[in-house]
């Protein structure tokens, strides 16, 4: 059997971003500066770094789906290159406002894209930090005069390979970086005044420094120590449902409980609830909580990568569909993906409709603080 696999991927552009810089007016904030650059016959350069960003991933065009805004805001660019997509917003006039950005971003992201990959500059980071939810993953393209936030690309051709070792199912960390911008009208005054406004989520350059790279077993233990750290850093009073696997039973000790190495354990406000549940009592309880109160821990099963349908029969698709993508907590170690040489994780729960529901890509813990994501692919 084949896997396939598929990233959805949100896509938007400020093409006002970085019109400024070549008439050194500091900036493009401001619709008077858009005006004055605009008159003065500046180009507008966004589209055609999202372009060379884009350029990258051709070959792919099958294994990607964009969802965009209309006109210069994604969609012409998109459709002059030959990718899918799908358009989520229209701006009422032109040229198009912070505003449409910000509405744009909140219309796209419903659509659950895998990554909002944006081009602007820092004024652009700043409007799309204050509509996008905590966990969405998103990459800028660089496009704009100034780019002081850790959310950009060191080029968009950078923006492009990022993408592009996702959708080879490379290990890609993620972690959180700032979002900055300054005050143009004190720029323009010679005055640097840098303001941080919080942190958005992304895929970051891997750097294996953690203890797996020593190898042998004092080793593995170490990070199933952090691993198992980690998860009970992040539980509250919820739910957890502990799936199989060696990895999730590492966690079990450290909280104390015995672990149904092949079953179903049920495990809230840290005492063992239920052990080794079957199907019916599972989806009983979990049906039982309020959205987002069952979190799912699970590692790989086999040597294939497979998450579901693969001795975990127990995790059937209506208790699933009740959890929610969002809910669930993969655990592996770097060691454990690396030996999967690049291929997706797989899903196989026998309702091939929740299977494309899953796919795309999900955050894998695999230490202390320490996220990669992957790549989901359904099998055929």
């Amino acid at each position: 059997m084949e896997t396939s696999s598929r990233l959805t991927v949100g896509f938007i552009i400020n093409p006002y971003a970085g019109i400024g810089g070549a008439l050194a007016l500091k900036g493009s904030d401001g619709a008077h500066i858009r005006e004055q650059a605009l008159a003065a016959g500046a180009e507008k350069k966004a589209a055609k770094r999202a372009q060379t960003a884009l350029e990258l991933l051709q070959p792919y065009k099958k294994q990607l789906h964009f969802v965009t805004a209309d006109n210069e805001m994604g969609s012409e660019t998109l459709a002059a290159m030959g990718f899918s997509f799908e358009s989520a917003y229209s701006a009422a006039e032109s040229p198009s406002s912070p505003e449409d950005t910000k509405r744009a971003v909140s219309e796209i992201i419903h659509h659950k894209v895998d990554i909002l990959l944006f081009a602007g500059g820092d004024g652009t980071a700043r409007d799309i930090y204050q509509v996008v939810p905590e966990h969405q993953l998103v990459l800028g393209i660089p496009a704009g005069v100034k780019i002081h936030s850790g959310v950009y690309a060191i080029s968009p051709l950078a923006a492009g390979r990022v993408i592009e070792k996702i959708l080879r199912g490379e290990l890609s960390s993620i972690h959180n970086a700032d979002v900055m911008d300054i005050d143009e009208e004190a720029f323009r005054e010679g005055t640097v005044r840098a303001r941080r406004f919080g942190e958005m989520s992304v895929p970051a350059e891997l750097e294996y420094v953690q203890a797996v790279k020593m190898g042998g077993k004092e080793s593995d233990e170490m990070v199933l120590d952090d691993i198992a750290a980690e998860i009970v850093e992040r539980v509250d009073d919820e739910l957890l449902v502990m799936g199989s696997g060696s990895t999730v039973a590492a966690v079990m000790q450290t909280m104390g409980h015995e672990n149904t190495l092949l079953g179903i354990d049920l495990v809230q406000q840290g005492g063992l609830l239920a052990s080794d549940v079957t199907e019916s009592r599972l989806y009983e309880t979990v049906s039982q909580q309020a959205n987002g109160m069952v979190k799912l821990v699970i590692t790989l099963i086999g040597g294939q990568g497979h998450l579901f349908g693969r001795g975990n029969q127990q995790l059937s698709p209506r208790v699933l569909r009740h959890i929610g993508k969002d809910n669930i907590w993969v655990i592996a170690t770097k060691k454990k993906l690396q030996a999967l040489n690049n291929k997706p994780l797989r899903v196989d729960t026998g309702d091939s409709e929740l299977d494309r529901e899953l796919a795309g890509t999900i955050r894998v813990i695999t230490g202390y603080h320490d996220e990669v994501l992957m790549p989901v692919a359904t099998v055929d």
